[in-house]
């Protein structure tokens, strides 16, 4: 009888570790066996899987869509042989994570505490990055996004929304004036992102309508922690979501301006993940905190 349950955890160390010695290693197997056995998978589907370099390998769309099935399926096997250990269904093992930094600083980190306090036999493996990574190639259990969504191939959980707020510091606003109409934003330096998705206009509403008016400054930053602390130092005006500044807010670090004119837009917060919906009791265990307790700042 072929030990097919042991392939595929094989491919799966393989997958995350990005090496067959990598992987031989973690299972204490040869590296040809384990190579051996990613073949043997590849002979029954009648597909590759993995494409091999001198250098490096990557998955092809059927080893990434394979991938999500057989994490599925041992995170399974795992939650099948957790519940019959001393009749536990505490949730165990190491979860990896992915989020923004913004979110991550403010919002996920502090809650971590609390939560490994609660799952005392789990371990978080926390990355912070403002890229949008792709979940598999990042070997993430969950991966949080802020705005739309766009990978369909993954399941999400809606964790809330957070409102975007116009924001500047007392000393910039000592020295420049506060603006009372949003057309009077031409006349100051307004603190503007780097990326793709960027707008040169920030949206209000006037006269019950949804206008967009024009911003311009001096400095674009890459991501919202730095547009953050620029705007802390009293480098100009910045709009941002508010559970990235409600400590700001609170400690008046940051001043709101213009609310009056505040349309209104929030940023939806998704918790992303693989697989089906029978969740491990990992996975689940921090599905559930995250949408009891994560707050974001109105």
């Amino acid at each position: 009888m072929d030990n097919r349950l042991g392939e595929m955890e094989m491919f799966v160390q393989v997958a995350r570790s990005g090496s067959f010695a990598a992987a031989a290693k973690a299972l204490r197997q040869t590296p040809s066996a384990v190579s051996r056995a990613v073949a043997r998978i590849e002979a029954r589907i009648g597909t590759r899987l993995i494409v091999r370099t001198t250098r490096s390998l990557r998955l092809t769309q059927e080893g990434e869509a394979y991938l999500l099935r057989a994490s599925d399926v041992l995170a399974e096997v795992d939650a099948i042989e957790g519940s019959l250990d001393r009749g536990s269904t505490e949730p165990s093992g190491r979860l990896r994570v992915n989020a923004s930094v913004p979110f991550g600083m403010h919002v996920l980190v502090p809650m971590l505490p609390a939560y490994l306090a609660a799952h005392p036999r789990m371990t978080i493996d926390l990355t912070l990055t403002d890229e949008v990574v792709d979940l598999v190639e990042a070997r993430a259990d969950v991966a949080i996004r802020i705005g739309p969504l766009r990978d369909t191939r993954l399941r999400a959980k809606r964790l809330g929304s957070s409102r975007m707020v116009v924001v500047a510091s007392p000393g910039y606003l000592a020295e420049h004036g506060v603006p009372r109409h949003p057309a009077e934003l031409e006349r100051h330096n307004c603190l503007n992102f780097s990326f793709r998705r960027s707008l040169d206009s920030w949206p209000f509403q006037v006269n019950g309508a949804v206008v967009h008016r024009p911003i311009a400054g001096n400095f674009y930053g890459s991501s919202g922690e730095i547009v953050r602390t620029m705007a802390i130092g009293g480098g100009g005006i910045a709009r941002l979501a508010r559970f990235h500044v409600s400590a700001d807010l609170a400690a008046g670090a940051l001043q709101p301006l213009l609310e009056s004119f505040n349309p209104g837009d929030a940023e939806e917060i998704h918790a992303l993940y693989a697989g089906s919906e029978r969740l491990s009791p990992r996975l689940r265990s921090i599905l559930d905190f995250l949408g009891e307790r994560a707050t974001f700042g109105g």
